[in-house]
């Protein structure tokens, strides 16, 4: 039988990735705004993202990192329970 994951620890370790991804953006985000705006401009190809920004508070920071991390679990778990299936 070919290899399975175990789905808690690649949700572990997708939660902890959009935890640090999460983290280092806002910190990019608070330290170099303009280099931000144009560095998430260029990801999107293009789209003018400072049309869509909202105030950077600690609350929505503490808030978009928890969020980021439990649905990074989820769907980590998910993928490995999906690949052990197929």
């Amino acid at each position: 039988m070919a290899d399975k994951l175990k789905p808690a620890r690649v949700a572990n370790a997708l939660a902890i990735t959009a935890g640090i991804v999460s983290i280092v953006c806002a910190l990019l985000l608070a330290i170099a705004p303009q280099f931000s705006m144009n560095l998430f401009g260029s990801i999107f190809h293009g789209l003018d993202v400072s049309n869509i920004t909202v105030a950077l508070t600690w609350g929505r920071t503490i808030l978009g990192t928890v969020v980021a991390i439990v649905l990074a679990w989820i769907f980590g778990w998910l993928y490995a329970v999906i690949y052990n299936k197929l």
